[in-house]
């Protein structure tokens, strides 16, 4: 069992957040204030915004928050890198100052409420626990059915992800501390965190509407996203490739009986459609074919490379320790 009253810290990625951000500071206040005169988490515990080259005034407000707040702090990075690098920057950070981490998005859809029940279940040895939506009661008929198709599809691929899970968790220390050894540039962090193993357990709750502000994932952004987490933990793509050009190889071969038969009945034009057809539809075949083996080409070379996921350039929590 773990030990109680270890130091929490709430890790949110912000980009362009300051329509909600006041709230969402006000709300876990509350929350990590009730926590500590609880016992659950230590009073060192602090809620760590990341700012992810925001446009706005995110990070002038992050600051201030900083300032009134002891509990709250920040870091900002160099400039915009994605969701899932701002995240992985908080992490990273927070791993050095916690025991525990939580990672949850900025808008108030993730229910705070659900921290105490992650707690619990870390208290009783789960190093992983995931949040998972139990319903998706509030969503379009749209937003629903490409959602869950995601996730089928995803498992469908081979791609280890819990079901109805976003980036709403809770790692310890330990986890944090081996994930830093995956090194992989194109980050797909609700499939990662599976492959670093140890206890995990799931908290379920109903995800609200965004208080503020609109949401960061339009269709387009879940489609690449989408495309990236396949792309990064499956080569079942490629395999599908493999298949396909067996199957149309196959064809061929019919199509070469064909042609021949005819060849000798004195039918030769007969099957002018019939090739041209033919013709066309390996042509796509190889076309596509082709675009999917470059992507997975171009993650390798995005790979080897081996860029800097994340460059902060201003931490909160190292400026107030030298104060």
């Amino acid at each position: 069992m773990q030990e109680l009253n270890k130091t929490l810290y709430v890790v949110i990625p912000c980009y362009n957040e300051e329509e909600v951000l006041e709230e969402t500071t006000k709300r876990l206040k509350e929350k990590m204030g009730k926590l500590i005169k609880d016992k659950k988490i230590s009073n060192k515990s602090k809620v760590m915004y990341v700012n992810d080259g925001s446009k706005d005034n995110t990070w002038e407000l992050i600051k201030k928050i900083n300032k009134s707040e002891k509990l709250f702090t920040g870091i900002t990075l160099s400039r915009n890198r994605g969701h899932q690098n701002a995240l992985l920057a908080g992490l990273m950070t927070a791993k050095t100052y916690a025991d525990v981490v939580i990672s949850m998005d900025a808008d108030l859809q993730d229910d705070i409420n659900a921290i105490d029940e992650m707690i619990d279940k870390y208290n009783t040895g789960c190093d992983i626990v995931y949040g998972v939506r139990s319903s998706r009661k509030k969503d379009t008929w749209f937003k629903k059915t490409t959602a869950q198709g995601f996730y089928k599809f995803m498992k469908f691929m081979g791609v280890d992800v819990v079901y109805n899970h976003a980036d709403y968790r809770l790692t310890s220390k330990r986890v944090l501390e081996e994930f830093s050894n995956f090194k992989e540039v194109n980050l797909f962090l609700r499939g990662m965190f599976p492959l670093v193993g140890y206890s995990s357990d799931v908290v379920y709750y109903e995800r609200k509407e965004r208080f503020a502000g609109e949401s960061k994932y339009p269709l387009k952004k879940m489609l690449n996203f989408a495309w990236d987490g396949i792309t990064s933990f499956s080569v079942r793509p490629i395999r599908m490739v493999l298949n396909v050009g067996i199957i149309i190889f196959a064809v061929s071969l019919l199509v070469l009986l064909y042609c021949l038969i005819v060849k000798l009945l004195g039918k030769t034009v007969e099957g002018w459609t019939f090739v041209v057809g033919s013709i066309w539809l390996v042509s796509g075949v190889q076309m596509l074919s082709i675009g999917i083996i470059g992507e997975y080409i171009g993650k390798i070379y995005s790979e080897t490379k081996a860029r800097p996921r994340f460059i902060i350039s201003e931490n909160l929590e190292e400026q107030n320790a030298k104060r």
